[in-house]
């Protein structure tokens, strides 16, 4: 997995013989600032984009295939004894509303590489059944965290945030509610040229500006009901700069950033999750100690935890997802929820690039 927040890659290695998946082994690879930048440039239109796209889903397979086989090593598994590789690639447009989205990712070089099954672009097809193509995630969340006695939320603090109510008895909803990590990372990166606010230290420091926080919060898409997806197509450092009169503190738009984050969250919880006891945290997100005492004071109504207590470590949630994602293609099973994509039907997702 290797998601909006552009850091790196996550491999995981994952059992799931038994009635909960296993973690076996973990391993992660970060992107070098050449590649991020790179990244980060393919986001926008740009001269030559077509070619640099390719090239680029080149350097992804050969890095993807490296932290595999590091992970297998580390590990003492051999290649064949695995089932399927699951790999998202990387997202560089999400534009559901415009019938596609787009993960950087040559899969056929990766299979050559490792001469593994590889399964990816798993979003194309909802998005084919007229669904967002995001957030899959849930779907795994409905399979493997759900409480028949106790109303849970999931919440996915990535570069994007993305919730997922499972209520104990009824449909498991979910979507994603507004920018995670991703402008409060592009900020003190802008200023510091830091990858990320630790513990959001900056952020606590300063102070929240509340014109500012009123006028992020008025974006359109804040009011729009799930199902409903987003990426750094709408939510990004020009964006954010556009928002600005430029006589702000850095620091005290870091604080409101995080009060951005958190409001929009907040807000998700008790507009769609009404009823929610425990709410479940995972991402990179639930290492922002300023960000989740925010949530703690706002959300009274919820005891807050990180996903770890359930057996899920919050760093590896998402790449555990995708080797289910993986599984569930491999057998023909559908991979989506249309009560959170908004897809016509249940969709086995993703291509299947044979390892031999």
């Amino acid at each position: 997995m290797s998601g909006t927040s552009l850091d790196g890659i996550d491999a995981a290695l994952v059992d799931f013989s038994g009635a909960q998946p296993k973690l076996i082994g973990t391993h992660f690879k970060a992107y070098l600032p050449a590649l991020k930048k790179t990244l980060l440039a393919l986001h926008q239109p740009a001269p030559d984009e077509l070619h640099q796209a390719q090239i680029t889903s080149n350097h992804l397979a050969r890095e993807y295939a490296s932290a595999i086989l590091r992970l297998l090593k580390k590990a003492g598994v051999k290649v064949t004894q695995i089932q399927a590789i699951g790999c998202h690639g990387q997202t560089v447009r999400h534009r559901p509303e415009h019938g596609y989205t787009l993960q950087l990712n040559n899969a056929a070089l990766l299979a050559e590489l490792t001469h593994i099954h590889v399964v990816s672009d798993f979003r194309s097809r909802d998005i084919a059944a007229g669904g967002q193509g995001a957030p899959l995630v849930p779907a795994f969340h409905d399979r493997i965290l759900r409480h028949h006695k106790i109303h849970r939320a999931i919440l996915n603090i990535g570069g994007i945030a993305n919730l997922t109510d499972l209520p104990c008895a009824g449909t498991t909803t979910g979507f994603d509610t507004g920018p995670g990590n991703l402008l409060m990372d592009a900020w003190i990166s802008k200023h510091y040229n830091k990858p990320y606010d630790k513990n959001g230290e900056w952020a606590a420091n300063g102070k929240v500006i509340p014109s500012l926080l009123q006028k992020l919060l008025a974006d359109p898409f804040f009011n729009l009901a799930p199902p409903k997806s987003t990426g750094r197509d709408l939510f990004n450092l020009i964006w954010l700069e556009k928002q600005l009169s430029g006589n702000e503190s850095p620091q005290d738009v870091q604080a409101t950033l995080l009060a951005f984050t958190g409001n929009s969250i907040v807000n998700a919880v008790n507009r769609f999750c009404d009823g929610a006891k425990e709410i479940y945290i995972c991402g990179g997100g639930a290492h922002n100690v300023a960000l989740i005492k925010y949530l703690q004071h706002s959300l009274t109504q919820c005891k807050i935890q990180k996903t770890d207590v359930l057996g899920i470590k919050a760093d590896w949630m998402e790449a555990i997802a995708f080797a289910w994602l993986a599984q569930q293609t491999m057998h023909l099973k559908p991979g989506n929820l249309p009560a959170v994509t908004g897809a016509s039907h249940p969709c086995v997702l993703g291509a299947i690039y044979p390892g031999i």
